[in-house]
């Protein structure tokens, strides 16, 4: 088994669909800042098993955890737009 935080992924399958509506940097350097600010003012979500995974994919239905993913990528963006560091 191996610990893994569930939220990376649905924090990196969303950055496609919100950072095309920004007029923001989308190169390797800022998505990547993006990503890890993003995450960081979010829980974490961390799953062992399969079992556990499937669980925490059926909770992202949850209007809530797609509206709070978005708006954390946003205000990361923003930040991270703000504050290039390339």
């Amino acid at each position: 088994m191996q610990l893994k935080n569930y939220m990376e992924d649905a924090v990196e399958q969303m950055m496609d669909r919100v950072l095309k509506d920004l007029d923001v940097c989308k190169c390797d350097r800022c998505r990547m800042d993006i990503k890890a600010l993003a995450l960081n003012n979010l829980p974490p979500k961390y799953v062992v098993s399969e079992e556990g995974e499937l669980y925490v994919k059926t909770n992202e239905l949850v209007r809530q955890f797609e509206v709070d993913i978005i708006k954390a990528i946003t205000m990361a963006a923003i930040k991270v737009n703000n504050n290039k560091r390339h």
